[in-house]
């Protein structure tokens, strides 16, 4: 399949409103789910004490399922899901970087020509926040979309619950 081939079909896809069933624009995910519970599962840590005010570093740890994928944080093609961290605004608590590991390549077999790059196994991603004074229970979220060699479940958002504490 070409790479205009895919954008057209994407396109397509993008016009029936079925864009959470992109399967790396080759399948329209069936509505079984692949796995039972999360595909993407927060590890640690549960708690922080950071210097309030003071932007400083987390390390954020994060396992994909056995048997999954999920896009890298900049995957090859515009139509794939990237993985993104947040934190809501109100939560005590700035989100002032992040720094997303490299992806690893993969190919599927369906389509061997194209590179995917993807999170697989256990992967971290190196954060900056700044906290107010105080504790602060904060849900901040990891976006992400989860396929196994030949389709994709829908996008999902994951809540990643942090402890933060501004001292």
């Amino acid at each position: 399949m070409t790479k205009m081939t895919k954008k057209i079909g994407c396109a397509a896809i993008l016009a029936l409103g079925l864009v959470p069933l992109l399967a790396h624009g080759q399948n329209i995910a069936q509505s079984r789910p692949l796995v039972k519970g999360d595909a993407v599962q927060y590890l640690f840590p549960e708690q922080v004490t950071l210097p309030a005010g003071k932007p400083s570093p987390v390390t954020l740890h994060f396992r994909v399922a056995q048997g999954l994928h999920i896009n890298s944080h900049t995957p090859r093609e515009d139509y794939l899901i990237p993985t993104t961290f947040s934190i809501p605004d109100g939560s005590g608590v700035r989100l002032d970087g992040a720094v997303y590991p490299a992806g690893a390549d993969m190919t599927l077999p369906i389509d061997t020509k194209t590179k995917l790059s993807v999170y697989t196994g256990e992967f971290a991603i190196q954060v900056r926040i700044a906290p107010a004074p105080g504790n602060h229970l904060v849900e901040a979220k990891l976006h992400y979309q989860a396929c196994d060699q030949n389709q994709c479940l829908p996008p999902k958002t994951i809540t990643v619950p942090i402890d933060v504490i501004g001292k």
